[in-house]
């Protein structure tokens, strides 16, 4: 039977026991779940129609997220959890237990689970890190500025203040270093600027390429280009679904970003050079070049600062509205309040991303 719930995400064995328990009348944790009467007041955005989710999110890397949680949780629930119900018709029922209950658990589990810090050494085992629920240490909400954070110990679980907490000050979580698209797709919300120091915006890798195709004026070098791809991703410094990552202070993935507009900025000569090498030089300089501060990003070569201006703008323009538009909704407290919790979250997602492209372009002008 164990064998049977084996799943890619590891949360098979959970999920089947919160829908036994979560519709079992005399279940020892009704008391828990009736904190969530329906699980109506979970609005991920994978609750979204998808035109609003669409609309809102265009750009921000969630629906594509989104898709990716609908299509693993609708396999896991045809391939796995509706086998092994109907094996066991004793104690389930897929007609109580549906697909749309197994959804509304699964963003329970997302938003509400914890799961224990690997050690190093575990990190390199493929096997999953299963979630677990944890009545009461789930009571605190998130803010990248926390004063409490939890404690794992083989007996039990503490929740530590971080710093003094005054009479009537809440008790601030950390659920991790959190960007805003990440806490709205998990969490069903977004801290609203500045506050969340932890927010990043992604470049996807093939805009990069895209931008450097553009740029190409003839057929050879547009080959040059597809060459210098395909390099980098025997590499594994891209791939067709990876993305940088920029924070505010510095870029997440110095090391791919580096090294992609490095050789994207080569000629046919030093790229033929640089080839031989299979990408190695023992240079400490080019290494130190690696580390992509905000004052390192305005030092770039013209030629990387160019193709990493243009990039930021084919990103920018995945957006369905610009900067202005987004800061004059949130200078407006009339207009603000009138938008829904949806369209609130979405903004403060999409404006901390703008915010943090934006600044990028000032730094490579």
């Amino acid at each position: 039977a164990q064998e049977s719930l084996q799943s890619q995400s590891g949360w098979v064995p959970l999920l089947l026991a919160l829908l036994h328990e979560y519709t079992a009348g005399s279940s020892p944790w009704q008391p828990y779940f009736s904190l969530w009467p329906d699980f109506r007041s979970l609005d991920h955005p994978m609750f979204w129609p998808e035109e609003e989710r669409t609309r809102l999110l265009q750009g921000t890397g969630i629906p594509e997220a989104v898709d990716k949680d609908l299509a693993n949780i609708h396999l896991e629930y045809s391939s796995i959890i509706l086998p092994f119900m109907e094996s066991h018709p004793d104690v389930f029922d897929p007609k109580l237990h549906t697909l749309e209950l197994y959804k509304r658990l699964v963003a329970f589990v997302m938003a509400y689970s914890f799961q224990e810090p690997l050690e190093e050494e575990d990190e390199d085992e493929k096997g999953p890190n299963p979630p677990m629920m944890v009545p009461v240490a789930d009571i605190l909400n998130h803010v990248a500025n926390h004063n409490a954070n939890l404690e794992y110990s083989p007996q039990c679980l503490r929740m530590v203040t971080t710093q003094p907490v005054g009479k009537g000050q809440e008790i601030f979580n950390t659920y991790g270093q959190m960007a805003n698209w990440q806490l709205l797709h998990m969490y069903g919300f977004a801290e609203p600027y500045p506050g969340n120091t932890n927010d990043t915006a992604d470049i996807q890798m093939v805009t990069v390429r895209k931008a450097a195709l553009q740029r190409a004026r003839s057929e050879a070098q547009q080959q040059l280009v597809s060459e210098q791809w395909d390099f980098l991703c025997q590499l594994e410094m891209v791939g067709e679904e990876g993305a940088f990552v920029l924070g505010w202070d510095e870029v997440l993935t110095e090391e791919e970003l580096s090294m992609t507009l490095k050789v994207l900025c080569m000629s046919e000569e030093e790229f033929k050079e640089y080839k031989e090498q299979d990408g190695w030089e023992d240079d400490s300089e080019e290494e130190e070049n690696s580390i992509l501060s905000n004052e390192a990003l305005s030092r770039l070569k013209t030629p990387c600062k160019k193709l990493l201006y243009d990039s930021v703008l084919l990103t920018l323009e995945s957006y369905g509205s610009d900067l202005k538009a987004e800061q004059d909704l949130l200078n407006n407290k009339e207009t603000y309040e009138k938008l829904s919790r949806r369209e609130q979250q979405a903004l403060h997602v999409r404006y901390g991303q703008k915010r943090i492209l934006h600044q990028l372009l000032e730094l490579v002008r």
